[in-house]
């Protein structure tokens, strides 16, 4: 994920992918993911621009809480968006 710190931009690619999740699957906890990630992208690219941090800014303790927690919840927002699929559509 130290990409993101690099490329802040790509946190919007997720974001987007949540956005299309919600509007395919219509689950609410894709559309919170959306926004996190979104959110998450604003955080970064204020810090990118030296806004949020204008010190050296090479320890990012943020990252600790801020990464495990878009993780854990991505993954259970995929989940549950194709469980949800799958009970839905008995057929495939």
């Amino acid at each position: 994920m130290g990409i993101l710190i690099a490329y802040p931009w790509l946190a919007l690619v997720a974001s987007g992918y949540f956005a299309l999740l919600w509007l395919t699957r219509r689950h609410r906890m894709s559309a919170v993911l959306a926004l996190l990630w979104a959110c998450y992208a604003g955080y970064e690219f204020l810090m990118h621009a030296r806004v949020l941090c204008t010190g050296e800014c090479n320890i990012r303790i943020d990252l600790l809480l801020i990464y495990p927690v878009l993780l854990v919840l991505s993954i259970v927002a995929v989940v549950r968006s194709i469980r949800g699929h799958k009970r839905s559509n008995p057929a495939a």
